[in-house]
């Protein structure tokens, strides 16, 4: 339910504490613990004391599905929206609990359809403090900054607001079933389905192929069950489109059920590694406030039966295998010894979610790892082989979703989506495949190799394995064709573009501690922000800046202000591969002197020893353009660029190194700070 509890302000003043807490607690609340009740006898003690006279409605855990929390109450009285977020019995406002009301306050002015024109007021309520704050600092979107109340001069916050905002009329019925239009970041989305959030919860309306999509693999997964069958389906998406919230909806809503353990697995080290970290802190910090016992390390191995690191599941499949007549099969002496017994050669999970699938290894990197690592010669599969041999292993069913990206490599040795393609027509051909109508885009560079499935029996092509509808800014649908408009220098399409950002701030600087000042001011509640950077930016050393230092990506992206390893100190930076997948609210991207803007072409550099060297090789090339579309893409609400001035003084930073970039980006008209 959206709220526990509506009524008009009026009846609610007349209602005994009996009926009130009879509606609260009937949406199967019973189990609720003591000091719940008391904290809501509290809340509407103080609350009827100082409603009285007012008109309106008021609300009661009105929920935040995108957050997976709810407000305390909502106050509707003459067009304004009063988000009050209770601390009973507390004696000081903890930064903390000022952002957590301000988050509330900012996810229904973003997300929540009939809060778009209204004035929002954050409150927060410390009931044993002294302190009362009447303030109204308003921002141009016409929220209020929080305001601190120990409760009692309630009356006087609306009379102020009301002197404010002229009263506008609402149907506050309409208000309360209003459309929410959420776009969560990964770890919010991740963290939603955990707590059994549907997909739709967290996803807008206007992108309901999320839901289509999930649907689709849902019934496929069922068929395969029933009739027994193993299934390959291959998911297409637009960049932000959701891809990554599909696998995460598959494996989230499988674990635990009775033969279909489903895992999400992803190449991607930091976003495997922060998913875990965010779940594992967000249970236990649920199971704390629900009066159960537990301990992180018992939530963290339930969350990694369904979220792992690709190379972990690939390495536990060739655990009890040999190389025979060049397949890979069970060593039998392995599986039959007393300590082995409960081992499975087959993989427990009977659904596999492969994320950027295309990022999978050829047969020569894969070759390559296994003889220099693992110690096994002659490996005879690329990684899509073997991955789908582990599959092959069930007696029963199995299921692969492969998420299928274009457009961003970043890393050598990828071998792209026309190996797993091979690899079904040479030696999987009983599989049945579903596939996204748009493989065949460019992007994708499935190429010729789907030719092949043509004889391959049960190929299934459809829509509702595409994604069209980018999730990742909620201000800026066409964020990622403006980057790739600048990156690919068609600067009069660039400036074309850029104009219809207009909720999306880019603007330019060469300085470094303007840039942070920006992001500082204009970060509200918990918005994060920070400084990256490509991993090739070598000469940002004097601006104390050293892609050599590698943070911990779990304390950069999720610890909070007060930790100087977080990513709001912005002391350390993370480059596209640990960004990758990930976003920020703010971002400030510093563009080093290895990509370089020239009437022709981007120049490409690595720095080598003490000086730039050219990179002539098209696929590095290639690469650097991409990191930067990565960097240049991580931002929901808006981001600076910084291009240092150089110093005449040193060869490594000559200012014609970065001039030209600058100038560039000025003459497609991003505001100069």
């Amino acid at each position: 339910m959206r709220h526990y509890y509506h009524n008009t302000i009026t009846e609610f003043i007349g209602q005994s504490f009996d009926a009130i807490w009879a509606q609260l607690t009937a949406v199967g609340r019973g189990d609720l613990l003591h000091t719940q009740k008391q904290a809501w006898a509290e809340q509407i003690k103080i609350l009827k004391a100082h409603l009285s006279g007012f008109c309106g409605d008021i609300f009661f855990e009105y929920s935040i599905p995108r957050m997976g929390k709810r407000i305390d109450a909502v106050l509707l009285i003459d067009g304004i929206v009063f988000v009050v977020e209770f601390k009973v019995g507390s004696k000081e406002f903890t930064g903390a609990d000022v952002n957590q009301v301000w988050d509330y306050a900012l996810d229904l002015k973003y997300f929540h359809e009939e809060s778009h024109h209204l004035p929002i007021i954050p409150i927060l309520i410390a009931t044993n403090t002294r302190e009362n704050d009447i303030l109204l600092f308003q921002y141009d979107d016409q929220i209020v900054r929080p305001i601190l109340s120990n409760g009692d001069n309630i009356a006087d916050i609306i009379r102020q607001s009301q002197l404010i905002f002229p009263s506008t009329y609402i149907d506050n019925y309409l208000w309360s079933i209003s459309r929410y239009a959420p776009t969560p970041t990964i770890i919010e989305a991740a963290q939603a389905l955990y707590k059994n959030h549907s997909v739709k919860d967290i996803s807008r309306s206007d992108a309901d192929n999320l839901t289509d999509t999930s649907d689709y693999i849902f019934r496929v997964i069922e068929q395969a069950k029933a009739e027994q069958n193993k299934v390959i389906c291959f998911v297409t998406g637009v960049p932000g489109a959701g891809k990554t919230l599909v696998g995460l909806n598959i494996s989230t809503q499988s674990a635990g059920k009775e033969g279909v353990n489903a895992v999400y697995l992803s190449g991607n080290g930091p976003l495997v590694k922060i998913l875990v970290e965010a779940l594992t802190r967000d249970k236990v910090r649920q199971l704390k406030d629900q009066g159960e016992k537990c301990t992180k390390k018992e939530v963290a191995q339930e969350v990694k039966s369904f979220i792992q690191n690709v190379h972990h599941f690939r390495d536990a499949c060739l655990e009890g295998t040999i190389i025979e007549d060049g397949e890979i099969v069970a060593d039998l002496e392995y599986f039959r010894s007393e300590k082995n017994r409960d081992k499975s050669y087959a993989p427990i999970d009977h659904i596999a979610i492969f994320d950027e699938a295309q990022r999978a290894w050829t047969k020569d990197m894969t070759a390559d790892f296994m003889h220099r690592k693992k110690n096994r010669p002659g490996f005879p599969y690329s990684e899509p082989e073997f991955l789908i041999s582990c599959m092959d292993r069930h007696k029963d069913w199995a299921l692969i979703v492969c998420l299928v990206g274009g457009g961003q490599e970043i890393n050598t040795g990828e071998a792209g989506i026309s190996e797993w393609i091979i690899s079904l027509n040479n030696h999987f051909k009983g599989w049945h495949v579903h596939i996204s109508s748009r493989l065949t885009d460019k992007e994708y560079a499935a190429g010729e190799a789907l030719s092949l499935l043509a004889d391959h029996p049960n190929v299934y092509t459809t829509d509702e394995l595409h994604l069209a509808v980018s999730l990742r800014s909620f201000r800026a649908e066409k964020l990622s064709l403006f980057i790739h408009q600048l990156l690919d220098m068609d600067k009069a399409a660039a400036s074309e573009t850029l104009k219809e950002l207009t909720k999306y701030p880019i603007v330019l600087t060469r300085d470094v501690e303007k840039a942070k000042r920006w992001l500082k001011e204009r970060a509200r509640g918990n918005e994060r922000y920070g400084i990256i950077v490509s991993s090739q930016a070598y000469r940002l050393r004097p601006l104390a800046i050293d892609v050599r230092v590698k943070p911990d990506p779990v304390h950069w992206f999720l610890s909070d202000r007060e930790d100087v390893r977080s990513s709001y100190y912005m002391e350390d930076v993370v480059t596209e591969f640990d960004i990758q997948g990930l976003e920020l609210d703010y971002t400030c991207v510093v563009w080093d002197g290895d990509f370089r803007y020239k009437p022709s072409e981007w120049g490409t550099y690595s720095f080598v020893g003490s000086k730039w060297q050219n990179i002539k090789k098209d696929e590095r090339k290639m690469y650097l353009k991409n990191a930067y579309r990565v960097l240049l893409t991580r931002a929901r609400q808006g981001m600076v660029i910084v291009v240092p001035k150089g110093n005449p003084e040193d060869p490594t930073r000559k200012p014609e190194f970065y001039d030209s970039t600058y100038k560039y980006l000025k003459s497609i008209g991003l505001e100069e700070l």
